[in-house]
């Protein structure tokens, strides 16, 4: 196992939105975090990464407890993409190239600029690597985030709802680009979802979240009608179309 979280809590002053939360990420593994809004996917990503400090239990990433590991450590094994990136006046291939920060000692280094620039090209951002990303819209500064995510050459990327505000095109690049950068760099991914087919057609295993603990969790084979229904309220049905589970609102 790559990561483990173990018993995982969490309160926003006295109100409970995490508890008991307990599972296990392998290796080239892309995992979704699934559940209505509210229900504590972003908060779950955060404690992942020590951004938020659980109440009680343990991160664990290659068997060391990230709760103890300094921001430096933390960030050579755990790359954190958020749902709104900061924008500023940078250009994209120096955004980028922040990412490398935890592993610059004295000076940037060819092995950093070849990094970065790898990244770029794995984005299909090379035509856009001088311009400010204060000037670029919403789903090409997501690539940016995930490109620098990528430069920490991390063991497991977090991605906070990485297709939101993309249009269809741009979703199923970057979790193409997502689901290659598993499969061939030995890196796991979590990601919290929205859209439940997106996430079935490119997710290894799942959580379904419901009151703040896991209602459900498995492969896609074990993704059900009932269960979805049971969390979001909603009654469906999942058919396959073209190799792909389709969940269809009744």
């Amino acid at each position: 196992m790559i990561l483990e979280v173990d018993d995982v809590a969490f309160k926003y002053r006295s109100k409970s939105v995490l508890n008991g939360i307990e599972f296990k990420l392998r290796k080239n593994e892309i995992l979704s975090i699934l559940g209505p809004n509210g229900v504590g996917k972003t908060t779950l990503l955060k404690c992942m990464n020590a951004i938020l400090k659980p109440e009680s239990g343990a991160i664990y990433i290659e068997e060391e407890d990230v709760l103890k590991l300094g921001r430096i450590e933390i960030a050579k094994k755990l790359g954190y993409v958020p749902q709104q990136a900061e924008t500023g006046r940078l250009t994209v291939f120096d955004a980028i190239l922040l990412g490398r920060r935890p592993h610059i000692t004295w000076n940037i280094s060819e092995k950093d600029l070849k990094i970065v620039n790898s990244a770029i090209k794995k984005m299909n951002l090379e035509d856009l690597a001088l311009r400010y990303i204060d000037e670029m819209s919403g789903g090409e500064v997501q690539k940016v985030s995930i490109a620098r995510a990528l430069v920490q050459e991390p063991k497991v990327l977090l991605l906070d709802e990485p297709t939101s505000s993309l249009d269809l095109r741009n979703q199923l690049g970057i979790l193409d680009i997502i689901k290659q950068v598993v499969d061939g760099h030995n890196v796991s991914a979590i990601m919290t979802m929205h859209d439940l087919n997106l996430a079935l057609r490119y997710s290894d295993q799942f959580i379904f979240l419901k009151n703040g603990t896991i209602y459900s969790a498995g492969s896609r084979k074990e993704v059900t009608p009932e269960m979805i229904e049971e969390v979001y309220g909603v009654p469906v049905a999942i058919e396959e179309l073209h190799g792909h589970p389709v969940v269809i609102p009744l």
